[in-house]
């Protein structure tokens, strides 16, 4: 008749109750939808389908081995996960066991007699000072080292997509300045024929010493740059190795390619912002306002009663041989009750400032979507802008090249002066230049899109 009630009322009190509130997630504060020109939905997407260059491929794989900011990412996590399965055990009674063994020599002056010795052994099995959580403290302290645990997984997850996206632009910016460099290079051909042709030209008294003065400061100007972005590149490589945590393989592109869907798939629009959430930031911010959720539960319960108990049992004899038998028997039963009266409100300051820790982590997880909102809705408007620019960029290379071409053959003939082809070399020579730079940055905003969306639409990459 007694085992029935004890077996509801055991459960209760090693289960407890929470006073924790119940969690609601904030309303995201930002419109439902992103404005776009497009009605093109993204597909679910891992990095592996956004960056489909092959050396790309290779160089993200090494970083995610080799970097040392995942490296640290990934351990901080196993930190983590080990806080929480050491709060995770308070919620469980520990089982000891202890062995004693003590002899002592009473003197004479002491037992009145001869000299005798004590012996006291014992062995016992028991518990000591385990919470009975009646009223949640440990389970919300549980829950709150849960929650951080799975904040710190998002956060790792936030630095691998990081770390991605780094090493894409790094990659994407040293093509870019080894066209930059080729380019420079190649124009400094052109421009030390121009030179000698003008010499020529001065030689024979056709071409005047300005002219002569203008073509050797044309052909110095595209000497530094040239110098300029072969330091860059180096350092470029400098920064990609640093990524990648290890050597940087051979065999990669010397520049740019042609059509630029070989290195990046472009990211579609449309998108509806609630999947937002799948952000690992936003993630990760969520979590670590469910913490703060946790923690009140906490503060409160420390308003009523602990309630702790420490028990044992065991066998405890004045002779190792007789320890075991059956009248050495022994056992121990401490019950600890701990009742708060007056702490001068510590307490209560306590619970205030879980309370204004809930309200900063619930405004940390808004301001957080606020700022996924922007990225991605600014990502989503320059890509069609971006495109837009490049078509004309490309348009006005082409003009460009056009207007080279006449200025020398004009200049050549005697038909115009030198002023008119140096402005045409200028004009090619920079608008080739701001070619390379917008295909750059089409390419770095379709990089940073992806980073904004939490690495594509796969939840896990």
């Amino acid at each position: 008749m007694i085992k029935r009630p004890l077996a509801f009322i055991v459960p209760l009190l090693l289960a407890g109750c929470s006073m924790a509130p119940d969690y609601q997630r904030p309303a995201a504060p930002i419109p439902a939808n992103y404005v776009v020109n497009t009605n093109e939905i993204a597909k679910e997407t891992g990095w592996k389908d956004v960056f489909t260059d092959p050396a790309l491929q290779q160089l993200i794989d090494l970083a995610l081995k080799n970097n040392r900011d995942q490296r640290i990412a990934v351990l901080n996590v196993e930190a983590y996960r080990a806080q929480y399965q050491i709060q995770r055990a308070a919620e469980f009674p520990t089982l000891t066991a202890d062995g004693y063994q003590s002899r002592q020599r009473i003197p004479t002056a002491y037992s009145g007699a001869a000299p005798k010795i004590s012996s006291t052994d014992s062995a016992t099995v028991g518990i000591s000072a385990y919470e009975l959580d009646l009223f949640g403290r440990v389970k919300s302290l549980k829950d709150k080292a849960l929650e951080t645990y799975l904040a710190q997984e998002e956060t790792q997850r936030s630095t691998q997509l990081t770390i991605i996206a780094n090493v894409a632009s790094a990659y994407l910016t040293l093509l870019a300045d080894q066209d930059l460099f080729r380019l420079a290079g190649e124009t400094a051909k052109s421009y030390e024929q121009s030179y000698q042709l003008t010499d020529q030209r001065y030689q024979a008294g056709i071409s005047s010493s300005l002219e002569l003065s203008q073509s050797r400061s044309n052909l110095e100007s595209v000497r530094a740059n040239l110098a300029q972005y072969r330091r860059q590149v180096a350092i470029d490589r400098n920064a990609l190795q640093l990524l990648l945590g290890t050597n940087i393989p051979s065999g990669l592109s010397t520049g740019l390619p042609d059509q630029d869907l070989m290195l990046l798939t472009p990211l579609g629009a449309g998108i509806p912002s609630t999947l937002l959430t799948r952000r690992p930031d936003i993630l990760a911010a969520e979590h670590a306002l469910k913490a703060s959720n946790a923690n009140i539960g906490a503060a409160r319960a420390a308003f009523f009663p602990t309630l702790s108990l420490t028990a044992s049992a065991g066998s405890m004899s004045s002779s190792l041989s007789s320890l075991f038998n059956g009248n050495s028997g022994t056992w121990a039963f401490q019950p600890n009750i701990s009742l708060p009266i007056f702490d001068f409100g510590s307490r209560s300051a306590q619970l205030d400032a879980a309370k204004v820790a809930k309200q900063i982590e619930v405004a940390t997880y808004e301001k957080a979507i606020q700022t996924a909102f922007k990225e991605v809705s600014d990502g989503l408007v320059a890509q069609d802008g971006y495109r837009e620019q490049l078509q004309a960029q490309q348009a006005l290379v082409d003009a460009n090249k056009t207007y080279y071409q006449l200025a020398q053959s004009r200049y050549e003939k005697g038909v115009d002066s030198y002023l008119t082809l140096l402005d045409a070399q200028r004009s090619l020579f920079s608008a080739e230049q701001g070619l390379v730079s917008t295909r750059l940055a089409l390419l770095s905003n379709r990089v940073g899109l992806f980073k904004a969306l939490g690495g594509g639409w796969q939840s896990k990459m």
